[in-house]
């Protein structure tokens, strides 16, 4: 079984939108649940949920009293019941079409990671300052793992490669801590295009970057300097 794992936040449009685009892709096909983590939208996204939930595979995680995007992946691996994890963001910025490839590769491959930045892939229509900081942030990522888009938010995972890992939910990128503290050997990653999105406005903001910063800090340190290595 696979979980596809989606937080949220005052996203009930796009959601709306995305979970039936999710059922075209893998229904018939997969053996497969929809977890949306929800921080207590005020638009209204859990309600949303819960009505799409009377039609497709979906179930809702409301979380009242906490608030961040990795706590929320992690509350969801939490309560999966799959042995396949797959993480995507709500904004429609991520293609459900890449779904089948990503699964597919996991046959061979504990992680597989819908990237930007290898040969096919791409970002729409960003602005240059945007550009910029996702340069640095790739930059600054760069000595920790050999993956290109080690930032992106659109991946899938083998349960194993975090089982008794402690994730400790540093900033906004749960795949780059992943891919520092997880147990695994083989990672593929896929080309996309990253649409803007379509409705709402980005979370990315100074708040963020200051979080990564931290979550850069306790990466390092846990990768060269406190790893016990047997």
């Amino acid at each position: 079984m696979i979980s596809i794992i989606i937080p949220t936040f005052n996203e009930a449009n796009n959601i709306s939108l995305l979970i039936p685009k999710i059922y075209d892709v893998l229904d018939n096909h997969y053996n497969y649940e929809i977890i949306v983590v929800d921080d207590n939208s005020p638009d209204g996204t859990a309600k949303v949920v819960r009505r799409l939930g009377k039609k497709y595979s979906v179930r809702l995680l409301l979380r009242k009293n906490k608030r961040g995007l990795s706590s929320a992946v992690i509350d969801g691996f939490n309560i999966a019941k799959g042995d396949l994890l797959c993480v995507m963001d709500a904004d429609l910025s991520h293609p459900p079409e890449l779904l089948s490839k990503i699964i597919l590769l996991l046959n061979k491959n504990d992680l597989v990671i819908g990237s930007r930045l290898v040969k096919g892939g791409g970002s729409e229509s960003w602005p240059i300052h945007r550009k910029i900081i996702s340069w640095c942030a790739q930059l600054l990522a760069r000595p920790l793992t050999p993956v290109k888009d080690a930032m992106s938010g659109f991946f899938a995972l083998k349960k194993s490669v975090i089982n008794n890992v402690k994730l400790e939910a540093y900033g906004y990128k749960i795949l780059l801590e992943i891919l520092v503290v997880g147990n695994y050997k083989k990672v593929a990653e896929v080309p996309f295009t990253f649409l803007n999105r379509t409705f709402g406005k980005s979370k990315i903001g100074v708040g963020v970057e200051v979080e990564y910063i931290k979550q850069l800090a306790h990466l390092y340190e846990y990768k060269f300097f406190n790893r016990t290595n047997n």
